[in-house]
Protein backbone atom coordinates (compact mmCIF):
# COMPACT_ATOMS: atom_id res chain seq x y z
CA UNK A 1 0.00 0.00 0.00
CA UNK A 2 2.81 2.27 0.69
CA UNK A 3 4.65 1.21 -2.20
CA UNK A 4 1.74 2.57 -4.87
CA UNK A 5 1.09 5.35 -2.47
CA UNK A 6 4.83 6.08 -3.51
CA UNK A 7 4.49 5.63 -6.98
CA UNK A 8 1.82 7.50 -6.95
CA UNK A 9 3.28 10.53 -5.51
CA UNK A 10 5.87 10.36 -7.93
CA UNK A 11 3.36 9.87 -10.71
CA UNK A 12 2.11 13.40 -9.37
CA UNK A 13 4.78 15.17 -9.80
CA UNK A 14 6.09 13.94 -13.04
CA UNK A 15 3.05 15.11 -14.16
CA UNK A 16 3.70 18.03 -12.41
CA UNK A 17 6.97 18.73 -13.50
CA UNK A 18 5.62 18.20 -17.55
CA UNK A 19 2.68 20.49 -16.70
CA UNK A 20 2.66 23.18 -19.64
CA UNK A 21 3.18 26.22 -18.88
CA UNK A 22 1.39 29.21 -20.59
CA UNK A 23 2.77 32.50 -19.92
CA UNK A 24 0.17 35.85 -18.75
CA UNK A 25 -0.24 37.82 -21.40
CA UNK A 26 0.90 41.64 -20.58
CA UNK A 27 -1.72 43.92 -20.40
CA UNK A 28 -1.89 46.71 -21.91
CA UNK A 29 -3.90 49.37 -22.64
CA UNK A 30 -4.96 50.28 -26.16
CA UNK A 31 -6.74 53.06 -28.07
CA UNK A 32 -10.23 51.53 -27.75
CA UNK A 33 -9.68 50.52 -23.98
CA UNK A 34 -9.27 53.83 -23.96
CA UNK A 35 -12.44 55.01 -25.48
CA UNK A 36 -14.06 52.46 -23.70
CA UNK A 37 -13.43 54.12 -20.39
CA UNK A 38 -14.13 57.38 -21.43
CA UNK A 39 -17.43 55.77 -22.81
CA UNK A 40 -18.41 54.18 -19.84
CA UNK A 41 -17.24 56.74 -17.51
CA UNK A 42 -19.81 59.24 -19.18
CA UNK A 43 -22.37 57.40 -19.13
CA UNK A 44 -22.13 56.52 -15.17
CA UNK A 45 -21.75 60.41 -14.75
CA UNK A 46 -24.92 61.08 -16.39
CA UNK A 47 -27.10 58.64 -13.87
CA UNK A 48 -24.80 59.15 -11.50
CA UNK A 49 -24.89 62.56 -10.88
CA UNK A 50 -28.40 63.54 -10.62
CA UNK A 51 -28.63 61.13 -8.18
CA UNK A 52 -25.75 62.37 -6.31
CA UNK A 53 -27.61 65.91 -6.15
CA UNK A 54 -30.83 63.84 -4.76
CA UNK A 55 -29.05 61.95 -2.01
CA UNK A 56 -26.75 65.37 -0.50
CA UNK A 57 -30.05 67.52 -0.55
CA UNK A 58 -32.14 65.06 1.41
CA UNK A 59 -29.43 65.68 3.90
CA UNK A 60 -29.19 69.43 3.72
CA UNK A 61 -31.03 72.32 5.64
CA UNK A 62 -33.36 74.79 3.94
CA UNK A 63 -30.41 77.45 4.76
CA UNK A 64 -27.39 75.60 2.78
CA UNK A 65 -30.11 75.20 -0.23
CA UNK A 66 -30.85 78.16 -1.01
CA UNK A 67 -27.25 79.16 -1.06
CA UNK A 68 -27.08 77.53 -4.15
CA UNK A 69 -24.59 75.54 -4.01
CA UNK A 70 -26.17 72.33 -5.31
CA UNK A 71 -23.27 69.67 -5.55
CA UNK A 72 -21.89 70.53 -2.12
CA UNK A 73 -21.64 68.07 0.25
CA UNK A 74 -23.57 69.37 3.50
CA UNK A 75 -22.37 71.77 6.15
CA UNK A 76 -24.48 70.02 8.86
CA UNK A 77 -25.29 66.15 8.18
CA UNK A 78 -29.29 65.86 9.27
CA UNK A 79 -31.98 63.22 9.08
CA UNK A 80 -34.67 66.01 9.57
CA UNK A 81 -36.02 66.14 5.95
CA UNK A 82 -36.18 62.27 6.06
CA UNK A 83 -38.07 61.97 9.49
CA UNK A 84 -40.41 65.14 7.99
CA UNK A 85 -41.11 63.47 5.04
CA UNK A 86 -41.29 60.07 6.22
CA UNK A 87 -44.06 60.67 9.22
CA UNK A 88 -45.51 64.20 8.81
CA UNK A 89 -44.97 65.34 5.37
CA UNK A 90 -48.58 66.39 3.38
CA UNK A 91 -50.52 64.21 0.91
CA UNK A 92 -53.27 66.71 0.13
CA UNK A 93 -55.06 67.42 3.30
CA UNK A 94 -53.60 64.73 4.77
CA UNK A 95 -50.38 65.22 7.30
CA UNK A 96 -49.31 61.81 8.62
CA UNK A 97 -46.43 61.49 6.00
CA UNK A 98 -45.23 58.62 3.62
CA UNK A 99 -45.32 55.69 6.04
CA UNK A 100 -49.22 55.63 4.85
CA UNK A 101 -48.36 55.17 0.96
CA UNK A 102 -45.41 52.96 1.92
CA UNK A 103 -47.98 50.24 3.91
CA UNK A 104 -50.75 50.64 1.05
CA UNK A 105 -48.32 49.92 -1.51
CA UNK A 106 -47.12 46.51 0.81
CA UNK A 107 -51.04 45.45 1.04
CA UNK A 108 -51.26 46.17 -2.75
CA UNK A 109 -47.82 44.18 -4.03
CA UNK A 110 -48.71 40.81 -2.37
CA UNK A 111 -52.08 40.08 -3.59
CA UNK A 112 -51.05 41.51 -6.61
CA UNK A 113 -48.43 39.27 -6.74
CA UNK A 114 -50.11 36.25 -5.88
CA UNK A 115 -53.17 36.84 -8.34
CA UNK A 116 -51.37 37.28 -11.45
CA UNK A 117 -48.32 35.01 -10.97
CA UNK A 118 -50.47 32.23 -9.23
CA UNK A 119 -53.31 32.45 -12.60
CA UNK A 120 -50.74 33.25 -15.00
CA UNK A 121 -48.20 30.22 -14.30
CA UNK A 122 -50.95 27.76 -14.32
CA UNK A 123 -52.54 29.06 -17.54
CA UNK A 124 -49.01 28.98 -19.86
CA UNK A 125 -48.16 25.44 -18.24
CA UNK A 126 -51.55 24.05 -19.48
CA UNK A 127 -51.31 25.92 -22.95
CA UNK A 128 -47.47 24.65 -23.17
CA UNK A 129 -48.13 21.22 -22.00
CA UNK A 130 -51.50 20.16 -22.63
CA UNK A 131 -53.54 19.88 -25.54
CA UNK A 132 -56.10 22.50 -24.70
CA UNK A 133 -58.85 23.10 -27.53
CA UNK A 134 -58.83 26.92 -28.96
CA UNK A 135 -55.05 27.26 -27.59
CA UNK A 136 -54.42 29.17 -30.68
CA UNK A 137 -57.27 31.26 -30.64
CA UNK A 138 -56.58 31.84 -26.85
CA UNK A 139 -53.17 32.53 -27.42
CA UNK A 140 -53.50 35.60 -30.38
CA UNK A 141 -56.11 37.14 -28.10
CA UNK A 142 -53.95 37.06 -25.03
CA UNK A 143 -51.37 38.43 -27.66
CA UNK A 144 -53.60 41.17 -28.68
CA UNK A 145 -54.50 42.06 -25.29
CA UNK A 146 -50.74 42.32 -23.92
CA UNK A 147 -50.21 45.06 -26.18
CA UNK A 148 -53.93 47.31 -25.22
CA UNK A 149 -52.88 50.30 -24.10
CA UNK A 150 -54.25 50.53 -20.47
CA UNK A 151 -55.38 54.16 -20.65
CA UNK A 152 -58.32 52.82 -23.85
CA UNK A 153 -59.72 50.57 -21.30
CA UNK A 154 -59.70 52.36 -17.82
CA UNK A 155 -63.34 53.03 -18.27
CA UNK A 156 -64.58 49.66 -18.75
CA UNK A 157 -62.49 48.82 -15.73
CA UNK A 158 -63.74 51.38 -13.78
CA UNK A 159 -67.38 50.03 -14.16
CA UNK A 160 -66.54 46.65 -13.57
CA UNK A 161 -64.43 47.32 -10.44
CA UNK A 162 -67.52 49.33 -9.45
CA UNK A 163 -70.02 46.37 -9.66
CA UNK A 164 -67.79 44.19 -8.19
CA UNK A 165 -67.24 46.76 -4.53
CA UNK A 166 -64.03 46.77 -4.70
CA UNK A 167 -63.40 50.03 -6.32
CA UNK A 168 -61.66 53.07 -4.48
CA UNK A 169 -60.14 50.12 -2.37
CA UNK A 170 -56.74 48.56 -2.02
CA UNK A 171 -58.28 45.19 -3.57
CA UNK A 172 -59.13 47.25 -6.62
CA UNK A 173 -55.81 48.40 -6.95
CA UNK A 174 -54.54 45.15 -6.56
CA UNK A 175 -56.89 43.78 -9.10
CA UNK A 176 -56.65 45.38 -11.91
CA UNK A 177 -53.02 45.48 -11.48
CA UNK A 178 -53.32 41.46 -11.51
CA UNK A 179 -55.66 41.56 -14.90
CA UNK A 180 -53.28 44.06 -16.83
CA UNK A 181 -50.38 41.60 -15.97
CA UNK A 182 -51.86 38.08 -16.77
CA UNK A 183 -51.58 38.12 -20.57
CA UNK A 184 -47.45 38.86 -20.73
CA UNK A 185 -46.88 36.76 -17.84
CA UNK A 186 -48.85 34.16 -19.51
CA UNK A 187 -47.62 34.39 -22.95
CA UNK A 188 -43.33 34.72 -20.73
CA UNK A 189 -44.32 31.38 -18.94
CA UNK A 190 -46.00 29.47 -22.12
CA UNK A 191 -42.99 30.31 -23.80
CA UNK A 192 -41.00 28.63 -20.85
CA UNK A 193 -42.58 25.75 -20.29
CA UNK A 194 -43.19 24.81 -24.04
CA UNK A 195 -39.11 23.90 -24.38
CA UNK A 196 -39.74 20.88 -21.41
CA UNK A 197 -38.70 17.71 -23.56
CA UNK A 198 -41.96 15.96 -24.61
CA UNK A 199 -40.64 12.46 -22.85
CA UNK A 200 -40.72 13.93 -19.45
CA UNK A 201 -44.03 14.91 -20.04
CA UNK A 202 -45.34 11.34 -21.56
CA UNK A 203 -42.91 9.79 -18.57
CA UNK A 204 -45.57 11.86 -15.67
CA UNK A 205 -48.95 10.99 -17.60
CA UNK A 206 -47.32 7.18 -17.70
CA UNK A 207 -46.88 7.11 -14.13
CA UNK A 208 -50.53 8.19 -13.72
CA UNK A 209 -49.32 11.67 -12.98
CA UNK A 210 -52.63 14.10 -13.02
CA UNK A 211 -52.63 18.00 -14.10
CA UNK A 212 -52.30 18.82 -10.48
CA UNK A 213 -49.86 16.04 -9.64
CA UNK A 214 -47.19 17.19 -12.32
CA UNK A 215 -47.30 20.38 -12.20
CA UNK A 216 -46.51 20.77 -8.34
CA UNK A 217 -44.10 17.68 -8.76
CA UNK A 218 -42.71 18.57 -11.29
CA UNK A 219 -43.00 22.10 -13.25
CA UNK A 220 -42.88 23.86 -10.27
CA UNK A 221 -39.34 22.75 -8.67
CA UNK A 222 -38.15 23.32 -12.48
CA UNK A 223 -39.60 27.20 -12.83
CA UNK A 224 -37.19 28.80 -10.42
CA UNK A 225 -35.11 30.74 -12.84
CA UNK A 226 -38.61 32.26 -14.42
CA UNK A 227 -39.91 33.17 -11.18
CA UNK A 228 -36.85 34.98 -9.97
CA UNK A 229 -37.24 37.24 -13.84
CA UNK A 230 -41.47 37.87 -13.25
CA UNK A 231 -40.61 38.91 -9.74
CA UNK A 232 -38.73 41.08 -9.88
CA UNK A 233 -40.64 42.72 -12.98
CA UNK A 234 -43.85 42.50 -11.41
CA UNK A 235 -42.54 43.89 -8.19
CA UNK A 236 -40.90 46.91 -10.12
CA UNK A 237 -43.90 47.25 -12.15
CA UNK A 238 -46.65 47.31 -9.09
CA UNK A 239 -44.28 49.22 -6.54
CA UNK A 240 -43.84 51.99 -9.72
CA UNK A 241 -47.05 52.52 -11.37
CA UNK A 242 -48.92 55.89 -10.13
CA UNK A 243 -52.13 55.39 -13.14
CA UNK A 244 -53.77 52.80 -11.54
CA UNK A 245 -52.99 53.53 -7.86
CA UNK A 246 -54.41 57.24 -8.55
CA UNK A 247 -57.38 56.11 -10.38
CA UNK A 248 -58.74 53.28 -8.95
CA UNK A 249 -57.58 53.86 -5.00
CA UNK A 250 -59.60 56.25 -3.83
CA UNK A 251 -59.03 58.27 -0.96
CA UNK A 252 -57.76 55.24 1.36
CA UNK A 253 -56.17 53.28 -1.15
CA UNK A 254 -53.39 55.21 -2.32
CA UNK A 255 -49.65 53.92 -3.03
CA UNK A 256 -47.00 55.68 -1.78
CA UNK A 257 -46.22 57.02 -5.68
CA UNK A 258 -49.36 58.99 -5.71
CA UNK A 259 -48.57 60.35 -1.86
CA UNK A 260 -45.28 61.38 -3.06
CA UNK A 261 -46.72 62.99 -6.00
CA UNK A 262 -49.34 64.97 -3.89
CA UNK A 263 -46.43 65.82 -1.61
CA UNK A 264 -43.99 67.68 -4.61
CA UNK A 265 -47.04 69.20 -6.51
CA UNK A 266 -49.34 70.08 -4.24
CA UNK A 267 -47.45 72.67 -1.61
CA UNK A 268 -47.61 75.98 -0.05
CA UNK A 269 -45.79 78.82 0.77
CA UNK A 270 -41.80 77.88 0.25
CA UNK A 271 -40.53 74.54 -1.13
CA UNK A 272 -38.40 72.51 0.67
CA UNK A 273 -36.79 70.64 -1.90
CA UNK A 274 -34.69 68.82 1.01
CA UNK A 275 -37.76 67.08 2.03
CA UNK A 276 -38.98 66.16 -1.42
CA UNK A 277 -35.63 64.54 -2.02
CA UNK A 278 -35.56 62.26 1.07
CA UNK A 279 -39.25 61.72 0.16
CA UNK A 280 -37.97 60.83 -3.60
CA UNK A 281 -35.18 58.21 -1.97
CA UNK A 282 -37.55 56.74 0.67
CA UNK A 283 -40.10 55.46 -2.76
CA UNK A 284 -37.13 54.69 -4.25
CA UNK A 285 -35.34 52.15 -2.04
CA UNK A 286 -37.86 48.93 -1.85
CA UNK A 287 -36.80 48.15 -5.48
CA UNK A 288 -33.83 49.22 -5.21
CA UNK A 289 -33.45 46.88 -2.05
CA UNK A 290 -34.51 44.10 -4.16
CA UNK A 291 -32.68 44.60 -6.88
CA UNK A 292 -29.08 44.60 -5.11
CA UNK A 293 -30.42 41.01 -3.34
CA UNK A 294 -31.65 39.20 -6.49
CA UNK A 295 -29.87 41.05 -9.28
CA UNK A 296 -27.92 38.67 -9.91
CA UNK A 297 -30.61 35.57 -10.00
CA UNK A 298 -32.27 38.11 -12.69
CA UNK A 299 -29.51 38.09 -14.77
CA UNK A 300 -29.03 33.93 -14.47
CA UNK A 301 -32.70 33.77 -14.87
CA UNK A 302 -32.54 35.64 -18.54
CA UNK A 303 -29.85 34.02 -20.01
CA UNK A 304 -31.44 30.79 -18.72
CA UNK A 305 -34.16 31.82 -20.95
CA UNK A 306 -36.79 32.66 -19.30
CA UNK A 307 -37.54 35.84 -21.36
CA UNK A 308 -37.94 35.06 -25.37
CA UNK A 309 -39.90 34.02 -28.62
Amino acid sequence: MSEMTVAQRAGAEIAVDRAPFFPRKKKTITGRSIAVLILLTICALFFCIPLYVVVVTSFKTMDQIREGAMFALPNVWTLEAWDHAWNSACSGINCNGLKVGFWNSVAILFPSLILSIGISMITGYALALWNVRWAGAFLFILFICAFVPFQIIMFPLITMTATLKIYGSLWGVAVIHAVLAMPVLTLIFRNYYKDIPQEIMSAAVMDSGSFWNIFTEIILPMSGNILIVVLILQITSIWNDYLIGVTFGGMNGQPMTVNLANLITISTGTTRYNDNMAAALLTAIPPLVIYFFVGKLFVQGITAGAIKG
